[in-house]
């Protein structure tokens, strides 16, 4: 019954704010100019479905002849209606082929500015939004709500208008030929909405809300998934190990037998009644012959009941899909617009004067709490990072190093306090404008699967070949290029071609070096290096970092010691700053830091044996 697809944990909330926006508006405005196809391909359903019927009454026409006349019915009649079921058929297909060729185009359209407003929306989410949602997750709301809603516009709105038709010519059809047996026809069908009425009752709506997410989490997961396949095979590991993925695969499971075992028996009813109507037909005839009617035309309004009621009862079963798939179109774009309708970041209108030439970073009395946390995870900050100067973050993992840092460049705004670049509030400064003026260089690296050179270039669109050639020797990247079979042409990711993590981190410093921004973030930057990439990678980094003002997140402490400044923070709040002799002689946290990373470099295991 179903043929759909956890986002952001709030959709659910978010959702009944749009409850009062019917499906079809919500369509229509998205719909463009190709909306104006979906009245042609109505009318050619319903024109389609009518004449779609004739061919029953011409093969009902031919019935009579026989069953009336006998061997002296005339041949010429006979083929004539026959020609008519032929002719008429064809029409039927022609229309009918012709309503969902539109249907169609129409709904190509709807699915592209569906996907191209989301995608719109999202670029002016703030970076956090991305940090927070996975890329699975993002994919399965817009790519699979997007496909339910095409669903829905190319194939059920052309079966919904001809189903209504077929419905009402049929019913009126039936009480013409005999009332008694039109009548006989509605026990059944009585029966049939009463049981669609239950299946789709009051509690629908939430019940496919429930289905949609917990299919989206399992489908987001098992995107994430197949993207760390490598190291479930380096590590022999199964899909038990991945537990979110497991967990969703069970939730979906659960809750689909579940909902499946409490509609059995409606449906089962429903399906039973909607195909049941010669149960009935068929003794009632028989008792209106015996009680004195002309059995010859009640004989033959039977036959052109049970010719036409499989009809009537395929058109009432399409209806209760076209209905499920109205409620599911209906909920695809309520959870598309849900997830564009997260707090997008506040857009300033361009400065009136030029950015400021100084690039220190002030933060007074920055306070942050994530979406849902239950405390900050950053209390009142105040630093100043002075414009050329290197600060470093040190501190264990969710002490708020990277928080503070991605606060810069505008990841999430702060609930409280003000962040400035220049003495400027980062929140007066156009994100374009922002993104100019900011490097990144994280840990986990992105190369997109096109070229070295357009991976390069992504640091400065508008770069010269002369640029990028610079670019490339400042980030020690010439020797990982030459090795390379098409060089600067070599497509990352086809034919067997991959990076290491080293080699990664150095085409993406070569982009830093290509943007050449007055501030530089470095978050773990050389994290997953091997230790001949890390001096590689250390030796560009200097260079990098020369004449910037830098704020950098490391967990070796070695690489910070030449840092102006070193900020130790503990539980969002900063404990201590100093430069490396400053904090060494306080003996506080950092020098416990310190003494206990000193005692991991110099830890080895040793193993006793009778050969040792």
């Amino acid at each position: 019954m179903f043929r759909g697809s956890n986002f952001v944990k709030n959709v659910n909330t978010m959702l009944p704010m749009r409850q009062k926006t019917s499906t079809f508006n919500l369509l229509r405005s998205h719909i463009g100019k190709k909306g104006g196809l979906m009245p042609f391909s109505i009318v050619l359903s319903v024109l389609g479905n009518l004449i779609g019927m004739i061919p029953f009454v011409c093969v009902w026409l031919i019935i009579r002849l026989l069953f009336t006349q006998g061997a002296s019915a005339s041949g010429n009649e006979i083929v004539r209606y026959a020609w008519w079921a032929f002719g008429f058929s064809i029409l039927f297909i022609l229309l009918y082929f012709t309503s969902l060729m539109l249907s169609h185009l129409a709904a190509f359209r709807l699915e592209r500015n569906l996907r191209y407003s989301a995608m719109q929306k999202a670029v002016h989410m703030p970076l956090g939004f991305f940090t927070k949602n996975s890329t699975g997750k993002m994919r399965k709301v817009i790519d699979d709500n997007a496909g339910i809603i095409h669903t829905f516009v190319a194939h059920q709105m052309p079966d919904l208008a001809g189903g209504i038709t077929v419905f009402v010519t049929t019913l009126i059809l039936m009480f013409v030929f005999d009332w008694r047996l039109g009548l006989a026809c509605l026990i059944p069908l009585v029966i049939a909405f009463a049981q669609f009425y239950l299946m789709m009752g009051k509690n629908y709506a939430a019940t496919m809300r429930q289905y949609m997410t917990s299919l989206e989490a399992m489908n987001a997961e098992a995107v994430e998934y197949v993207r760390g396949i490598p190291v479930v095979k380096v590590f022999q590991q199964t899909v038990y190990s991945f537990k979110r993925f497991y967990d969703s695969i069970m939730d979906y499971n659960k809750w689909v037998k579940e909902y499946s075992a409490s509609m059995k028996k409606s449906m089962s009813v429903y399906t039973v009644a909607i195909n049941g109507f010669a149960f009935l037909l068929v003794p009632l005839a028989i008792i209106l012959i015996f009680i004195g009617g002309n059995w010859q035309q009640v004989s033959l309004n039977l036959i052109f009941y049970v010719l036409i009621t499989p009809f009537f009862g395929q058109c009432i079963m399409k209806l209760m899909y076209v209905i499920d798939g109205y409620r599911q179109a209906g909920e695809a774009v309520k959870r598309i617009e849900a997830m564009t309708d997260e707090k997008q970041q506040l857009v300033t209108p361009r400065p009136s004067t030029p950015m400021p030439a100084i690039y220190d970073i002030r933060f007074t009395d920055v306070s942050f709490r994530y979406d849902g946390a239950s405390k900050d995870a950053l209390s009142h900050i105040d630093l100043i990072i002075p414009q050329g100067k290197t600060v470093a973050l040190v501190g264990a993992s969710g002490s708020g190093k990277t928080t503070l840092a991605r606060l810069i460049a505008r990841f999430w705004d702060t609930g409280r306090g003000v962040i400035s670049i220049g003495g400027v509030n980062v929140k007066q400064i156009h994100p374009e404008e922002l993104m100019k003026h900011i490097s990144f260089v994280f840990q986990n690296t992105e190369l997109f699967k096109t070229s070295i050179r357009d991976n390069i270039l992504y640091g400065n669109p508008d770069a010269v070949p002369a640029d990028i050639d610079r670019a490339i020797e400042l980030a020690q990247c010439r020797e990982i290029i030459d090795k390379l079979p098409a060089g600067l042409d070599t497509k990352i990711g086809t034919e067997g071609i991959y990076l290491s993590g080293g080699e990664q981190q150095r085409i993406a410093l070569a982009r830093a070096f290509l943007k050449d921004a007055p501030i530089l973030l470095l978050d773990e930057a050389t994290a997953f290096a091997d230790p001949e990439n890390e001096q590689e990678i250390q030796q560009a980094l200097r260079r990098l970092m020369h004449g910037k003002t830098v704020v950098m997140i490391a967990h070796r402490l070695t690489s910070v010691t030449d840092a102006d400044t070193i900020v130790v923070m503990e539980q969002g709040r900063i404990i201590e700053k100093g430069t490396h002799s400053q904090l060494f002689q306080k003996k506080g946290l950092y020098r416990r830091m310190w003494n206990e990373y000193q005692q991991s470099v110099q830890w080895d295991i040793r193993k006793t044996t009778k050969y040792a």
